[in-house]
């Protein structure tokens, strides 16, 4: 039996997050901005939810249908099967979001959704009082364009928690973009990968996450683990599949360094909590005194300070200039940077050869990359 689901992420991480449900022989059926919808087996719910490591959360599709009115809303909604997903005594709140509708108030939506999924039960059951103490189904809607798209949370917690981060820096990179800024940067055995200003470690933990093929989200639980109307035992066995897919024989290697001692410590236990740390090297340094190791090939990735959270202006100002002239010196070495500041490439001193408009959390930025790192 087909299901319909979508994969929630940060804009700009799309065509990363379609590759993955490729990947996971599921089809694509469409993508907008922050968001890839596309269809399996129930199966494929739980192995999307544990392997997935650009997706923000997957949702289950219960029904779309345009509305332009809140009678429109109420019908479309009550019209919708809740009764094969949500018990008598389960608890349903109402979440979601509206772009570019006619229907713009998020608070009016959520109240009549909730009315609306409360008289279908209601009629089904027979009773007019919900106690709500049982499992928790969070409905969450999303309208753009009058069309509704009405779904089941099954992820809970956001997948970019994926358990082995408990404390981090004073500028934590989301997991999920650092999976991505690791994906684009074409991640191989024999190239060494290094976050020179690593911070928590994140980037260089999720690079050997991904070179070992650790799936992100196999320790953690999920919402819909509790879900009965689902099939038992797709959690378990989407685990087992992942655990089994292990592979630590891959000689790649990562390297993150920093000036903090401090956080450098966290980064240790997060690559150990992470499975991960016989592939990654952690170790104090500069970044704007780096140099080559002789005779290996690498990649620069990282996520430096750019005077949002840390640092003043003239500081991120020096800072670049510094990395600038290090980070030449590393050529041929590639080099992928990500910085919301807007005059990056000035104070860096280098046009990059390609910028991808990137999200790190509410944050515009643009990931710069330097292919033929040599003025």
């Amino acid at each position: 039996m087909k299901i319909q689901m979508v994969a929630t992420c940060m804009f700009g991480l799309e065509r990363y997050l379609g590759e993955e449900i490729d990947a996971l022989g599921c089809k694509r059926t469409e993508t907008i901005d922050g968001r890839v919808y596309f269809e399996g087996e129930p199966e494929d719910l739980a192995r999307a939810n544990i392997n997935l490591r650009c997706a923000e959360r997957v949702l289950l599709c219960i029904g779309r249908f345009e509305a332009r009115t809140f009678t429109e809303l109420f019908e479309g909604t009550k019209a919708l099967p809740w009764e094969n997903y949500i018990g008598k005594k389960d608890a349903f709140p109402v979440k979601g979001h509206s772009v570019k509708s006619t229907l713009f108030s998020v608070s009016d939506c959520q109240s009549i959704v909730k009315k609306a999924v409360v008289d279908r039960l209601s009629s089904k059951y027979g009773i007019r009082w919900f106690e709500e103490t049982g499992v928790t189904y969070q409905i969450e809607f999303f309208i753009i364009k009058d069309v509704v798209t009405v779904m089941l949370d099954t992820s809970g917690l956001g997948l970019h928690k994926r358990g082995y981060r408990p404390a981090a820096g004073a500028a934590p990179l989301r997991e999920t973009l650092a999976a991505a800024l690791v994906y684009n940067s074409r991640p191989r055995e024999n190239v060494l990968l290094w976050d020179p200003t690593c911070g928590s470690g994140t980037i260089a933990i999720e690079a050997a996450m991904i070179m070992t093929k650790r799936a992100p989200g196999v320790n953690r639980p999920f919402l819909a683990e509790k879900y009965e109307f689902l099939p038992a035992g797709i959690f378990l066995r989407a685990r087992e599949e992942a655990k089994a897919a292990v592979d630590d024989s891959t000689g790649f290697e990562a390297y993150g360094s920093d000036v903090d001692k401090n956080v450098l410590g966290f980064a240790r236990e997060n690559a150990e909590r992470a499975g991960v740390a016989h592939k990654v090297k952690f170790f104090e340094a500069d970044a704007r005194k780096i140099k080559k190791p002789e005779d290996r090939r690498g990649t620069i990735v990282c996520n430096p300070p750019y005077g949002e959270r840390m640092m003043s202006e003239r500081e991120v100002q020096a800072l670049y200039r510094d990395m600038g002239r290090a980070f030449d010196a590393m050529a041929p070495w590639q080099v992928y940077i990500l910085s919301s500041y807007f005059d990056f490439e000035k104070y860096y001193g280098r046009r990059a050869d390609k910028v991808r408009k990137l999200y790190n959390g509410m944050i515009p930025c643009n990931l710069y990359q330097y292919f033929k790192n040599k003025i």
